[in-house]
């Protein structure tokens, strides 16, 4: 069965790439390069990465990997993780924590839980820096190298929280024996003022230091109409990165990041809406009436040394200490309205160290290895509450009094007029040892395979609920102090073979293991059987896929599809009797599908990049709030999705380069839930941005117009039906059109 579902996938993937394909035969008639390079040798302008821990040719690694120069990312306006979806075939986010923190759902692997404890099983490194924890993520896109998007279970040299894949986020070394820099400044609609740069100093021959920040201020695009109350949506922010790159020996390369980042802006608006899909307040899209002031607050810290030593010609040691420490708290209004009806404080300050160390061989024979241990240490706060009709227009003076206080939430049993919190410590600890091979039998045919064991121990202390009322005076408790614990191992492996043609086109599979921790419940609140943990969560992954070139090598066309075979993917269950909120697994899904990238160079003034990606998705066994969830579709999981972005150069002379980049991405309907309610699934959409950019002859100068949105659509980026408890649909929207001009100048 599963060889026919691979099989009809291929087939629909070849039917995809070849209409891609299509596009790009004008490359037949473009001019051929002045020679031909290796077969094996990188293509012009194409990007070098270290997916596999290791710098090779994106055409040479067999997996599939999405990447991102960072010069496309800049002038494509990419300032938040956010934006990658745009970009990237089959990669979803949920926007229901807020801007910058996304919850990233890849091939239809995604984390059904909105609470500040939990891990993605899509994982997000900076600079090889795992970043488990919301509070981590912070400002990252600045300054960037690239970006790398790992699609499927990257159990063997990723480790945990991987079930679906991987984002690298690479920023720029500090580069030896070179001084230069460059700054930004931009202004756009919502009085947006951004400014970025950096400085990259040459201390010595065998040091230097770059530093690069960046700074962005713009007014909130969601109106509020109530007086004296801010728009929301705003954008508050910077950051620092300082990095020092020192070689003391011709064998020894250190390199020390420190960065911090601030995010202070108004939150982000609830879309309230009525059974009928008209808005509680009654007002149009991008009006609020909001009466939560208090503003988002994001803080990060952190600082990694990455220390790279050749023990011999053939041996690297590899290894990479870090420290970080993040602060997240934001009030969401959730009720979407001007009363206090329902509101919720969410608080999250985490701590993380970590250390990686690998052996690394680079022999050039048949066989190269990577072992490595791994340790990690989070440690965890978290606060959240629940307020409910918290003044007397909610409906919360239940004894008539004039006032909401405590004698309220008394008499609604500890419900209405209360507030109920819940707060807990929790500290996860991993270790890890893991090892990835290679053995090439042939000049053209390699097997590989990978190995990686896990123990992870956990622990939630001092897990409390307690109900207030709406003056802060304690009414009762709900959970006496009390946590919860697990240790687990796991053992994650990866098994494959590729084979190179004499035209250095690559052919792969493999089969692969993800494992996702063990995690603990957030949203306990008014039971102790609430406090809870979901099992590890893992992914099977079958694999197959090219790598191609064509029409001498102006055409990159790479396709990938596989089959997964899901098991225990953690979820909220929300009791409809009780509102009592359980974590727990939905036993077996299943997915299957595909994607196709192409990048076809058709002339000197126009290329073209195109990526697609197709997805199944069906759940085998499990239920959800009481309903059986078997045959349903996962949540953000578009059976298709699209992208395509044409590079046209205008004009060129001794005046400068001229050119114009249009992008459409569009993606079919989906569902935020696996109940799979008719009423909040989202209609398939597509997203066009633009930018026109100018470079002067020198290099030196630049100007770019861009726009994002162009079309206004309206869409949704989480949606939750809370109509049985709360009376209204829950949702978040996509931004609105934005627009500006940025200069910059490069010394």
């Amino acid at each position: 069965m599963r060889n026919h579902l691979l099989l009809r996938t291929g087939g629909a993937l070849l039917a995809m790439s070849a209409a891609l394909a299509a596009t790009s035969a004008l490359a037949q008639t473009a001019p051929a390069p002045p020679a031909t390079p290796a077969a094996d040798a990188p293509a012009p302008g194409e990007i070098i990465v270290t997916a596999t821990k290791r710098s090779e040719s994106l055409q040479s690694v067999p997996i599939s990997v999405s990447a991102i120069g960072g010069d496309t990312l800049s002038k494509s306006r990419t300032t938040s993780v956010d934006d990658l979806t745009s970009k990237v075939a089959n990669l979803q986010m949920t926007g229901i924590v807020g801007d910058n923190t996304p919850i990233f759902s890849l091939r239809g692997v995604s984390m059904s839980d909105y609470s500040l404890n939990q891990s993605s099983p899509v994982a997000t490194y900076y600079d090889e820096v795992y970043k488990g924890n919301f509070a981590f993520l912070g400002v990252a896109m600045y300054d960037l190298e690239r970006v790398e998007v790992l699609r499927g279970p990257q159990g063997t040299l990723y480790g945990k929280n991987t079930t679906g894949g991987a984002v690298n986020i690479i920023s720029h070394d500090a580069t030896l024996g070179e001084t230069n820099g460059y700054f930004n400044l931009g202004y756009g609609n919502y009085n947006r003022v951004d400014m970025s740069g950096a400085l990259n100093v040459a201390v010595a021959p065998n040091l230097a230091f770059r530093i690069a920040g960046t700074f962005s201020h713009a007014d909130g695009w969601f109106k509020n109409v109530l007086p004296g109350y801010p728009d929301l949506g705003e954008t508050r922010e910077f950051a620092l990165r300082g990095t020092i790159h020192w070689e003391p020996t011709d064998r020894l390369k250190l390199v020390l990041r420190g960065s911090v980042s601030e995010q202070t802006p108004h939150n982000y608006g609830i879309y309230a809406q009525n059974a009928d899909q008209s808005r509680v307040d009654g007002l149009d899209r991008y009006h609020i009436a909001s009466n939560v002031a208090t503003r988002r607050i994001a803080r990060t810290q952190s600082v990694a040394l990455t220390a790279n030593y050749e023990l011999t010609d053939a041996l690297t040691l590899t290894s990479i200490t870090s420290y970080d420490h993040g602060t997240l708290f934001f009030t969401e209004d959730t009720d979407g309205r001007g009363d206090k009806f329902l509101e919720i404080p969410y608080g999250d300050r985490a701590s993380q160290f970590a250390q990686d160390l690998r052996l690394t061989s680079n022999t050039h024979g048949p066989f190269d290895f990577i072992l490595g241990l791994y340790y990690a240490r989070e440690k965890v706060f978290n606060s959240n509450s629940f307020q409910i009709m918290n003044d007397v227009a909610s409906g919360g003076d239940l004894n008539g009094d004039g006032v909401v206080n405590h004698l309220d939430c008394q008499l609604s049993g500890g419900l209405a007029g209360c507030k109920i919190e819940n707060h807990f410590d929790q500290v996860k600890k991993s270790y890890a040892a893991y090892t990835d091979v290679k053995f090439k039998l042939t000049d053209r045919f390699t097997l590989r395979g990978g190995l990686r064991f896990t123990h992870d121990t956990g622990v939630q202390s001092n897990f409390e609920s307690n109900v207030y009322g709406a003056d802060d005076v304690f009414v009762q408790t709900n959970i006496p102090l009390t946590g919860a614990r697990y240790s687990t191992d796991n053992l994650s492996g990866k098994i494959g073979f590729d084979y190179k043609l004499a035209d250095g086109n690559l052919f792969y599979a493999s089969v692969s293991r993800g494992y996702r921790a063990p995690s603990f419940n957030a949203q306990a609140f008014f039971d102790p059987s609430e406090v809870s943990v979901a099992k590890a969560e893992k992914v099977t992954s079958y694999e197959i896929g090219a790598k191609t070139r064509w029409f001498d090598r102006r055409v990159t066309l790479n396709l990938a599809a596989f089959y997964y075979d899901y098991r225990n993917q953690q979820f909220i269950n929300v009791n409809p009797s009780t509102g009592a909120q359980d974590l727990f697994n939905i036993p077996k899904s299943r997915i299957f599908g595909g994607e196709a990238e192409l990048t076809a160079r058709i002339a000197d003034w126009f290329q073209l990049h195109a990526g697609a990606g197709a997805l199944s998705t069906k759940i085998l066994q499990g239920t959800v709030s009481g309903v059986d969830v078997v045959g349903h579709k996962l949540a953000n999981a578009p059976s298709f999705t699209f992208n395509v972005g044409p590079d046209l150069t205008l004009a060129r002379g001794s005046f400068g380069t001229i050119s114009v980049h249009p992008a459409l991405a569009y993606q079919s309907s989906q569902y935020f839930e696996v109940i799979n309610e008719p009423i909040l699934k989202q209609k398939g959409y597509a997203l066009l941005d633009a930018h026109v950019d100018y470079e002067s002859a020198d290099g030196h100068f630049t100007a770019s117009g861009w726009v994002k949105n162009a079309a206004q659509q309206f869409y949704f980026t989480s949606r939750v039906d809370l109509l049985a408890g709360f009376g209204f649909i829950y949702n978040h929207i996509g931004n609105p059109r934005t627009y500006g001009v940025t200069l910059g100048y490069k010394f």
